[in-house]
This record gives structure tokens, C-alpha cells and sequence, in this order.
């Protein structure tokens, strides 16, 4: 069995909670082996397995999002190797916390699954291994996708290993679909409650044979399989909720959610710039903070929409304004502390003009009726043109009015990873790839209908990513709907301004698709065969 050490780190104990439901117990007056045997000691162990979660997506969202067709860079500069591509190298330090993370969450499964054998019996055993696979399976997932083939680790490890191999991609992807697999015969399938169930397994489950169908080694079978799990997962349920209600704050655990990372204010509390996570941050664009003549004037706005973007949206189309602040108040969240109803006993401060509105008689006709206002015109905020606070549009998606002013890790809602919108977006790409182009565009049309959105009568690549960048601005989707598609070279350099012609180029001729495997994690592995991905050597 391949096996791999990257650091201490790496084996080290997670031992802190995100969560009043996922709240590990540390008892430091205990031997760890004489408690993980325990049923208490098992329960904190499986709850320490999904705190590592709030590591792996609680931190910068660069990996995720930056570099792609969406995005680009705000205030805080982007790092320009991952965001930009030409300097992307072994040595680029954005690159190493995801594979670090991922790594220490597979050894804490690994742990789990070993204590599995021998903790005392209950009748939760066989569903917790369950939740561990589908945990392991979705880290090996996000390495795969990202640095493609990486060492296959399944023991728990407690002694230092010193040199490993590396698996091939398509070796990777096996074990992720056995793993899941086995996961779905073991989980619960009751209605989410913060654990793995069933329907998430079977959402990862899709999504995995839906990438897996793009690479040269996938199965012929790969995008009907795709299709299949995604309409089980689905199961039948229409979306109804109205798409501004599915972000209400303190409104994630609805009934389209199927999988989150679960947080509390309590808990976020006691560590607001470690416990919680960014998302708001980086996407909300507001951080509070004190109030100056009646404003709010504090912005983030770390990633902000592109010109392709903002084009997107439509007349009609609920999620513009679900999506964004078109009116900024003197004070940012009156927005939450009166029903929507009531808005218009409130001072407009900043209004954002859609591209359906713009003629000169529409900004007269506005201004007259809210004196005072700053009247952004349609292609004036964008990351393209804007620089300044109120000159951009503000996503208000990831709003809580109560969370705290912090640049850190101080967002406390829940961090949704999977939702029935996008399994159904998912089931549309995987029916189209497998020649089923009138069952894609009704599983597609389902996710529009919900926004309002006049239904479309084709359906291509480019239509399904344009419906996802609708439906899922600011969740953690874009740079991997990219580089499975095959599409990141095209779009990254037609639309986000910061990537240019030739930023993709390597080394031996290959392009810098998947991200190199960390110069410290190669350095520690004394196995000089081990080879790194070839556009960095």
C-alpha cells in the first residue's frame, strides 16, 4: 500500500470544532488510544473529521475561484501566480494549503476508519465509516482535479514515512468511486442534519463521473452515470424556494441544501479570525465596521464580478437582484432590518443600473425620485472600470448583519458545498455529454424557471456554464467547471482581464492546467523518482 508523510502537520490531531453540532470533546487527561476506543471518544474523532472541512474551504478562496472567466482582483491584490498564471510555479505559496489540508484530512479519515475496527460496537459504527469515505473521497477529489495524479494514502499512519509514490489520475478516480460507493451503502438517508446522507454522496457521486467523463481514461458509461445519480439525488423535488430566500441569513439549512460546512456564532466567537471562514469576505464585499455620517463605507471586495459577469443577467431573472446590492442604503444593512416591503422609507445612497435600464430618461427618472443618490450607470462597476468602494456592485449572497467586522476567518454562517440547484445543473451537463440534449436543456430550463428566467430552447457547453455562473456566483465551483471543460485557457483569457495571451505557457510545451505539486511537499519525499506535473519541470 502506497503511503506518504508531507509533515507533521499532516499527521497532527485537528482538534477544534466549527460547530455546536460538530463539537469535538479533547479530553487531554486521556490516552488518545484508551479514548477513540470509547463510543464518546469515537463520536469526537468522526466530529474532528468534518471540522477539518473549515480548513479546507475556510481560508482564502483563491484556489477555487481566482484565475477564471468570473472574477478579478479588488483590493487586496491577487496572488499572480494563481491568479494569473505566468509565474504559477512549484514555489507559489497559494498552492500548498489546499494539498496540506486535503492530506491532513485523509489521515484523520484514515485514523477514524482504523479506531472504526476496534472502538467498542454501536449501532452508528457502520454509518459513520460511511461518512468517513465520503469525507476522504471529496479530499482525494479536490487533489485530483487540481494536481492531478497525487499518492494514494488508505492506512493511518503513526510513524513517519519518509518516501511515497504517486498514484496515476485515472487510479485516483477509481478509488474516489469505490469509495463513494461504498459510502452510499452505508450512510443515512434520512433529511440533512449537518452529517453525510445519501443524497450527498450521490450528488459527489455525479459530479466525480461527470469530470471523470472529460479525462482520457474516463468510462464510457461516466456521463450517464453522471445523469443517473444526479436525478437520484434530485429525487423529484422541484425548486420553489424563491432564490433571494434560499440566501436569507440564518436560512441555510433549508430544504434545497445537501451538504454544508456548519458553523456557529458562539463557537466562530471565541477565534473570529480562525474558526469561521471567508466567503463573505471575499464575495459580500462589505465588512461593517463604524459608521460615518449615516454610511457604512467599509468594502472588501476581494473578488469582484467581471464584465462577462455582470453581462450574464437578464430582465426578469430573479437572482440579479438575489445576487446583488442594486441599492446601497445610508446605512448598508437597513436591507435586513426592516421587510423588504418597507425599503422605500429608506435613503438610497448608491443604486446600480442594469443593463435593461439604461437609458439617459432612466437615471433622470431615478435620481428625481431619490435625491441625493450616486448613479452608477450600467458598465460603470465593474472590475474592469471601478476602483473605488461604492463604485462597485456589492454581492449580498453571503450577508449576515451580525457578523462581525474582521478580515479573517469571522463569517459564521454555513458554508453550502452542494445544493439541489446545482445537481440539477450538473444532471444537464451530464445528459447533454451523454447525447441527451432535450433531457439537459429540461433539467437546465428547471434551474431558470426557478429564477424567472425565460427557458432556453439549446443548449451547448457555453450555455451550461453561463447557467452556472448565474446560479452560483461566489460558491466554490468556478475554476473547477473550467478545467473540466476544457475551457479555462479560453475563457480565463477572453474575459477576466488579468490573464493574458500566453499566461497558460509551460515548460516541454504543456499549458498550466493543473496546479504543480508544492516544491516542500516534493523536498520532504526522498524518493527522487517521484515526478512533478510536467509544465514545471
Amino acid at each position: 500500500m502506497k503511503k506518504l508523510i508531507i509533515s507533521v502537520a499532516v499527521l497532527g490531531l485537528l482538534l477544534n470544532s466549527c460547530s455546536d453540532f460538530l463539537e469535538e470533546d479533547v479530553r487531554s487527561n486521556v490516552v488518545a488510544e484508551e479514548f477513540y476506543v470509547t463510543p464518546e471518544g469515537f463520536e469526537s474523532l468522526i466530529n474532528a473529521n468534518y471540522a477539518i472541512l473549515s480548513d479546507i474551504y475556510g481560508g482564502a478562496p483563491w484556489t477555487f475561484c481566482a484565475g477564471t472567466d468570473m472574477y478579478s482582483e479588488g483590493r487586496t491584490p491577487e496572488p499572480i501566480g494563481i491568479s494569473q498564471y505566468l509565474t504559477l510555479s512549484p514555489g507559489t505559496s497559494e498552492i500548498e494549503p489546499l494539498y496540506y489540508n486535503c492530506y491532513n484530512a485523509i489521515q484523520k479519515a484514515n485514523m477514524g476508519l482504523y479506531y472504526a475496527d476496534v472502538t467498542e460496537q454501536t449501532e452508528s459504527i457502520s454509518s459513520r465509516i460511511g461518512e468517513l469515505k465520503y469525507l476522504r473521497a471529496n479530499a482525494y477529489f479536490l487533489l485530483v482535479q487540481t494536481y492531478g495524479g497525487v499518492g494514494l494514502v488508505t492506512d493511518y499512519i503513526n510513524s513517519p514515512v519518509l518516501s511515497f509514490d504517486r498514484n496515476s489520475a485515472e487510479e485516483v478516480y477509481t478509488f474516489i468511486i469505490s469509495e463513494l460507493e461504498e459510502s452510499l451503502n452505508l450512510v443515512g438517508n434520512g433529511g440533512f442534519d449537518g452529517r453525510v446522507n445519501q443524497r450527498a454522496v450521490q450528488h459527489l457521486l455525479a459530479k466525480v463521473h461527470l469530470t471523470r467523463g472529460y479525462e482520457s481514461f474516463g468510462s464510457g458509461d461516466d456521463f450517464s452515470k453522471a445523469a443517473s445519480y444526479a436525478d437520484t439525488a434530485i429525487g423529484g423535488q422541484s425548486l420553489t424556494i424563491p432564490f433571494e430566500e434560499l440566501w436569507t441569513p440564518d436560512n441555510e439549512m433549508n430544504a434545497e441544501t445537501i451538504f454544508s460546512i456548519q458553523y456557529s456564532e458562539s463557537t466562530v466567537a471565541t477565534d473570529p479570525t480562525n474558526l469561521g471562514h471567508q466567503q463573505s469576505y471575499f464575495f459580500g464585499s462589505y465588512l461593517g465596521g463604524a459608521e460615518v455620517a449615516g454610511n457604512a463605507p467599509n468594502r472588501s471586495y476581494n473578488l469582484i464580478a467581471t464584465d462577462y459577469t455582470i453581462d450574464l443577467f437578464e430582465e426578469g431573472d430573479e437572482r440579479w437582484d438575489a445576487t446583488f446590492m442594486l441599492e446601497i442604503f445610508d446605512r448598508y444593512y437597513d436591507y435586513y432590518d426592516v421587510d423588504k416591503k418597507d425599503h422605500g422609507s429608506l435613503t438610497v445612497a448608491d443604486y446600480y443600473e442594469p443593463k435593461w435600464k439604461s437609458t439617459e430618461q432612466d437615471s433622470i427618472d431615478y435620481v428625481a425620485a431619490h435625491p441625493g443618490v450616486t448613479y452608477h450607470g450600467y458598465g460603470t462597476y465593474s472590475a474592469q472600470i471601478a476602483s473605488s468602494d461604492a463604485a462597485l456592485i456589492t454581492c449580498k449572497k453571503f450577508d449576515h448583519p451580525d457578523e462581525p467586522f474582521a478580515s479573517g476567518r469571522s463569517s459564521f454562517r454555513d458554508l453550502i458545498l452542494s445544493r439541489v440547484g446545482e445537481t440539477y445543473l450538473i444532471a444537464a451537463e451530464a445528459y447533454f455529454k451523454a447525447g441527451n440534449s432535450g433531457t439537459a436543456l429540461e433539467r437546465l430550463n428547471e434551474v431558470r424557471n426557478r429564477a424567472k428566467a425565460a427557458p432556453l430552447t439549446s443548449i451547448n457547453i457555453d450555455v451550461i456554464l453561463d447557467e452556472r455562473a448565474r446560479e452560483l456566483f461566489g460558491e466554490y465551483h468556478r475554476w473547477f467547471d473550467l478545467k473540466r471543460t476544457g475551457t479555462l485557457v479560453d475563457r480565463a483569457t477572453m474575459y477576466n482581464p488579468t490573464v493574458q495571451e500566453g499566461s497558460f505557457a509551460g515548460s516541454n510545451g504543456e499549458l498550466k492546467i493543473l496546479r504543480p505539486i508544492p516544491q516542500t511537499a516534493i523536498d520532504l519525499n526522498q524518493n527522487n523518482d517521484f515526478p512533478q506535473n510536467p509544465a514545471y519541470n
